[in-house]
């Protein structure tokens, strides 16, 4: 499986995956949401910031999901994996004040963290907000040189027409590659 995820670009980490400095991708939430249960070893994990291209991936070592958590296994979490993550030891206080109230947290072991050649996605369907995408071949959302992607069928798009726009399979409507129905 392939993986994109998409980082907030003030915090400066995808430098810090490729140098091997942050060697754990940690995700944290109040609910079971991706890449809870999707991540496996092998898998490659391709990062982009917010609103740019896709620039660096990484193979996935081992993937550790934690449930239930409590504000005291947070600071466990963080005392073990704080510095992998890529937090420096200064800021585990303010980390774990933002990330106490989390009930789930999925850590995602990195290898072979490597630059690739930056290249767009499409990501509709995924939802707006989405900041981890799933899928069973990144090329089925590169964005080629028309700007165009071929979707993925796990996303219902089929076909592309002669308009450069995506066929919904039994529907008929057109989606054009900013999502709008025709």
């Amino acid at each position: 499986m392939h993986h994109v995820a998409i980082m907030r670009p003030s915090w400066r980490l995808i430098p810090k995956i490729v140098a091997g400095e942050k060697t754990i991708e940690s995700r944290w939430y109040l609910t079971r949401r991706t890449p809870w249960g999707m991540v496996r070893a092998g898998d490659t994990v391709y990062f982009k910031d917010s609103g740019r291209p896709v620039t660096a991936r990484a193979r996935v070592a081992a993937v550790e999901q934690h449930a239930d958590l409590t504000p005291s296994r947070v600071r466990a979490l963080l005392a073990a994996h704080g510095r992998a993550i890529g937090i420096a030891p200064a800021d585990t206080k303010i980390f774990h004040a933002r990330l106490k109230d989390k009930r789930f947290c999925v850590l995602i072991h990195l290898k072979d963290a490597s630059t690739v050649a930056p290249f767009e996605i499409d990501k509709t369907g995924f939802g707006n907000a989405c900041a981890w995408l799933t899928m069973s071949d990144i090329d089925r959302m590169r964005v080629n040189d028309a700007g165009v992607a071929r979707r993925m069928k796990s996303n219902r798009f089929e076909t592309k027409n002669a308009h450069g726009a995506f066929r919904r399979k039994g529907r008929g409507a057109a989606v054009t590659r900013s999502g709008v129905r025709q």
